[in-house]
């Protein structure tokens, strides 16, 4: 078992000399001889638990060196050794800074090591208490989309879609922290589960809807977003879903000031998305046009202020890209998750089950072999399947 690994920061390499000999075989110690090194060796990528820092040190002392740590590393326990001087001033770094604890110079080896041992235990306890809600987090939103899923194949294929589309603009715009992104796009439709199957299906085809449908339909994102917001720590999500529908110039829902550059990116990528996804539905139902990306696209450069125009042109070199997918016809038994959907799936009561574009996973593979036995014959299915890598990372996912 790899030990926990510390970090002790002063100016003088005879102390840090000492710490090394005194709690190496209990702890992986590593030293810095001053916070300049401190910091240089954790933006290179050292992991920490604990980083223990001498206040008074020239060019940075203790209570800003930690401060940095709390930026670079903030799950790391941070301790102070003060001098007895400067007690008021290490109280206020724990007050101010979120420093764990502060010792007092010179400081006896067992205090030193009985507060090494209580700043590891809180980074154990943080460390568990993290994992605990991230698999919180994972499970309700896997929860949120599988009733999705089962409840409304018209609005779970939307946001499969749009998913898809959304990440892909996203990583060619090289937007931070692109999970929620992925989340937001997800969980988009959630507010629209209560509503008919036809409504939607008229709604995702760009049609227009009787004046109440109409309305509930143009509040969906608030109710998803407020649905979200009860998320533990999915605040930023709960907000890029609230602005999907919002327009670069400020126009559109939610009603407010917001513009430009001020709305999230991940909601400017999914209006995109989300616009794209309506007009080529239209354009294909419609007009059986072949050229639906092409007139989809035509059209969205036409309405002007709608879109972040980064975003737009994203979506323009994406959307005339070779993806790499290759169309097939294939049995049940040769659904493999990460594939997609190439066509709408009704079952036997002619009631939509699954669209065009759903991506296929554990859940829709099982669902599509039992309406295959059920129609008892060889059902085959026509799917698009993706290139290795990426068939082979959805299946990661999927498991």
């Amino acid at each position: 078992m790899d030990k926990p690994r510390v970090m002790f920061v002063d100016d003088d390499q005879e102390i840090l000399a000492s710490y090394a000999r005194a709690f190496r075989k209990r702890y992986d110690v590593e030293v810095a001889a001053g916070p300049r090194v401190g910091l240089d060796m954790l933006e290179a990528g050292l992991d920490v638990a604990v980083v223990v820092s001498d206040l008074r040190m020239p060019g940075m002392d203790g209570v800003e060196f930690l401060g940095r740590v709390r930026e670079l590393r903030p799950d790391a326990v941070r301790i102070i050794l003060t001098g007895f001087a400067d007690i008021a001033v290490a109280m206020a770094a724990v007050n101010k800074s979120k420093v764990f604890s502060f010792l007092t110079k010179p400081c006896p080896e067992e205090d030193l090591e009985e507060a090494l041992s209580a700043g590891l235990r809180q980074y154990q306890l943080q460390a568990a208490e993290k994992e605990l809600l991230r698999g919180t987090v994972r499970g309700t939103i896997k929860l949120l989309t599988n009733l999705l899923e089962m409840v409304s194949p018209e609005a779970f294929g939307k946001c499969s879609r749009v998913k898809r589309l959304a990440l892909d603009v996203g990583a060619y715009l090289g937007v931070e922290d692109i999970w929620r992104l992925e989340l937001a796009a997800m969980l988009s439709q959630i507010g629209c589960a209560g509503m008919p199957a036809d409504i939607l299906r008229r709604a995702y085809r760009g049609e227009p809807l009787p004046g109440d449908k109409a309305y509930e339909f143009a509040m969906h994102p608030r109710v998803a977003a407020d649905l979200v917001a009860n998320i533990p720590r999915l605040r930023e999500v709960a907000e890029i879903i609230a602005y999907q529908e919002k327009r670069y110039d400020g126009g559109g829902l939610p009603p407010d000031p917001l513009k430009g550059e001020r709305i999230p990116i991940g909601a400017r990528i999914l209006k995109v998305a989300l616009d794209f996804d309506t007009l080529e539905a239209m354009y294909r139902h419609k007009r059986q046009s072949e050229n639906a990306v092409a007139e989809s696209l035509e059209r969205m450069r036409g309405r002007d202020g709608w879109y972040d125009p980064d975003v737009l042109g994203a979506l323009e070199s994406l959307a005339t890209m070779p993806d790499g997918y290759e169309p097939r016809l294939v049995s049940g038994e040769d659904l493999v998750a990460g594939m997609l959907l190439d066509q709408d799936v009704s079952d036997l009561k002619g009631e939509l089950v699954f669209s065009r574009g759903l991506e296929l996973n554990t859940l829709s593979i099982r669902r599509l072999h039992d309406l295959g036995t059920l129609s008892g014959k060889k059902a085959r299915w026509r799917v698009l399947v993706p290139p290795a890598d990426k068939l082979a990372f959805a299946k990661i996912l999927d498991g």
